[in-house]
């Protein structure tokens, strides 16, 4: 394995690219995995080699990849800390591959088991450290942007396997279903080999180094400057600051319970509970039970309600990019709190066409199935992964993410396991009860949820400092009943975006001045030129 340092050569812009796209390839495959059983499960020749299951132990076969995932990201959360961000997100892969190779090459159920859970451990692994990864090497404007990017590939993933299995149903034999299974593994080879040539992040190395010597190199390489440039020591004075505050304590999983000083136990519910309520929106009624919705609540045909859910897919992708400006520029918080009161105004809407029933009233529910999904991808599907790696702190921020990302692949396994049930029992009122889940999640996120876009990780641990002073502004209006950490992080991001113009209008006006007198230094050249001539 290459040094921590990473290659020599590779710095500035095209380092943290290579970054972003091995964390990116991270998340595509967890999309893949999400979107390529549906697929497999209805291949004859699929349940013909698996003894022709029975509906009970197909959904049990899916379902152990979310129970796989839970636990991976648990052991995400109990090793990522001593390996490493690097380490961590080779090894994670690893077991991916092994899961892939399980079930791509399988003659028995049992193995096909084997193999759904060694991919889960895999994905709840490389999905708990590659935000982290991301996170601890990006400026803080530049944060939200490019872990974006890595939510974006989860859907291009998700629609990949949807087409994949497409292509490979005109092709009848074993190869029909094997293949998509093996296609995985051509990626998760990329995060391999590439995440071998970068380094570590220098805020780990400070953590876990005597010295704060090689973190510092690897940060002068992220930032393409010289190790003594003032912009490269107030980041590295601000991580060892951090650094040195959080190790007042040892380190240990009490930590994720105690305060610490930072308020480190409440941010890491602040986690839990943002990738917990990211499933209880009921996105995954929509991502796994699209076709069935159109089937079972509009009445489509399984071949239109295929199409239909394939575009679906598209519209997915296409959402995702405006995610991309809205992020840092809107900021976390408030597309938490406008896009859950979205989804919950879409669902109630949703649940009066379904219950009217109809052509026009179908068409109605048709976009509002759209229309859900965007408020989802511009309000939830990236920003959820992005604020737990922002507000834990350094010393249980890997700890903390991968017990995060478990809530996520908990919520998911139970809202995927009790929706077939209740649309079949309910019907419409399921849409009225996850409606009242997204008034209650924007609800919390308004009282209890800091923002976090434009500050660096170590800024927003300062905000927790217990013997922070309450100002004038956090007592007025309903300030009142927020936790007072809310209104003074948004005067922080508010104090940052005007330093931040500031400095962008003082160096446009130093060029401007500079220009100006170049000119005037050129026109006087010129001019006493042309008296020496005459």
């Amino acid at each position: 394995m290459s040094d921590k340092l990473g290659l020599p050569g590779l710095k500035g812009t095209p380092l943290i690219t290579a970054i972003t796209s091995v964390c990116s390839a991270a998340f595509l495959l967890f999309g893949y995995d999400q979107g390529v059983m549906s697929g497999v499960v209805i291949s004859d020749y699929w349940l013909h080699q698996m003894g022709n299951p029975s509906t009970v132990m197909v959904g049990t076969i899916v379902a152990l990849y979310d129970v796989g995932a839970v636990f991976g990201a648990i052991g995400a959360a109990m090793t990522a800390e001593t390996l490493g961000r690097k380490r961590a997100l080779i090894f994670g892969t690893v077991l991916l591959i092994i899961g892939s190779v399980l079930m791509g090459s399988c003659y028995e159920r049992i193995q096909m088991m084997f193999g759904r859970v060694f991919t889960g451990l895999g994905i709840g692994y490389i999905t708990s450290v590659a935000p982290v990864y991301q996170s601890e090497v990006c400026l803080p404007t530049q944060r939200g942007w490019h872990l974006c990017c890595q939510l974006t590939t989860l859907l291009f993933g998700l629609m990949l396997a949807y087409w994949m299995n497409y292509a490979f149903y005109f092709r009848p034999g074993q190869l029909q279903w094997r293949f998509p299974l093996l296609f995985q593994i051509v990626p998760a080879i990329y995060i391999i080999v590439v995440t071998v040539f970068l380094p570590e992040t220098p805020r780990w190395l400070m953590l876990h180094e005597t010295s704060p010597e090689r973190g510092t190199q690897v940060l002068s390489k992220l930032r393409n400057g010289p190790v003594d440039h003032p912009s490269v020591q107030k980041e590295k004075e601000e991580i060892l600051m951090a650094v040195q505050m959080e190790l007042q304590e040892e380190g240990s999983w009490k930590d994720l319970f105690r305060d610490g000083g930072v308020s480190a136990h409440k941010r890491f519910w602040l986690a839990v509970g943002i990738q917990f309520m990211q499933q209880t929106s009921g996105i995954n009624i929509v991502s796994y039970y699209a076709p069935t919705i159109f089937q079972q609540s509009l009445g489509m045909s399984q071949e239109r309600a295929l199409f239909v859910g394939g575009f679906l897919q598209i519209w997915y992708i296409l959402a995702s990019f405006l995610t991309w400006y809205m992020i840092d520029s809107v900021g976390r918080r408030r597309l938490f709190i406008s896009m859950a009161i979205g989804m919950c105004v879409v669902l109630v809407a949703e649940a009066i066409c379904v219950a009217i029933g109809g052509f026009h009233a179908g068409i109605a529910a048709v976009f509002f199935v759209f229309a859900f999904e965007g408020c989802f991808t511009w309000g939830w599907m990236a920003t959820s992964w992005v604020y737990p790696a922002e507000i834990l702190p350094l010393k249980i921020r890997a700890k903390g993410m991968g017990l995060a990302a478990a809530a996520d692949f908990l919520g998911n396994f139970i809202v995927v396991e009790i929706t077939p049930p209740a649309l079949k029992n309910i019907g419409y009122k399921t849409y009225i009860i996850f409606a009242v889940l997204n008034i209650v999640t924007a609800t919390v996120c308004f009282f209890f949820y800091p923002e976090t876009s434009g500050l660096s990780l170590e800024h927003i641990d300062m905000l927790f400092v217990e013997d922070a002073a309450e100002s004038a502004s956090e007592k007025k209006g309903l300030n009142r009943f927020k936790w007072k950490v809310v209104p003074r992080a948004w005067a922080a991001v508010r104090k940052a975006r005007e330093e931040r113009k500031a400095a962008k209008d003082g160096e446009k006006g130093r060029i401007g001045r500079t220009e100006t007198a170049e000119t005037i230094e050129t026109k006087g050249t010129t001019g006493l030129a042309h008296v020496e001539k005459n």
